[in-house]
């Protein structure tokens, strides 16, 4: 028997053999939707803020915008979540390489106070999802003058 088919993509399929391929894993599909949907679940998020925005990008390729939601809860969180769902599978296709990730993404944002919660608004244009908190003006004090006596 030779190793060089088992090296090289060739499949051992004698399970009595100790240097075969077919060994039991107990953790064989533990890890495997974490590691499909890793990349979904680390949506990058772009936060730059202006003189009169907090605005947010995150680029979403392939999702139309029924399946993002864009939501705000107490204590100024801005929560931005959505999910891919897997393809319709044929029985008759045969795949050759998946590595679109599927799943679920969820990503949470603490916003400053000068955030103005009641008037967020979010656009999707080509895969594009653009989040915009505007900011309440910066209050500057008043100074007065007192007039010194004496």
């Amino acid at each position: 028997m030779s190793l060089i088919p088992s090296l090289f993509g060739g499949r051992r399929t004698n399970i009595f053999d100790p240097i075969s391929l077919d060994i039991w894993d107990p953790f064989d599909g533990v890890f495997t939707s974490a590691r499909e949907t890793s990349t979904f679940i680390n949506t990058r998020i772009d936060w730059k803020e202006t003189p009169e925005a907090h605005i947010f990008k995150a680029d979403l390729p392939g999702l139309k915008k029924e399946e993002v939601k864009v939501e705000v809860e107490e204590g100024r969180i801005l929560q931005i979540s959505g999910e891919r769902s897997k393809e319709q599978e044929d029985k008759n296709d045969k795949w050759h390489c998946i590595e679109r990730s599927i799943g679920k993404f969820l990503r949470k944002f603490r916003l400053p106070k000068n955030a103005k919660m009641d008037q967020v608004k979010a656009s999707m244009e080509n895969g594009v999802l653009t989040v915009t908190v505007p900011k309440e003006e910066d209050k500057k004090p008043e100074v007065k003058n007192i007039e010194i006596s004496g």
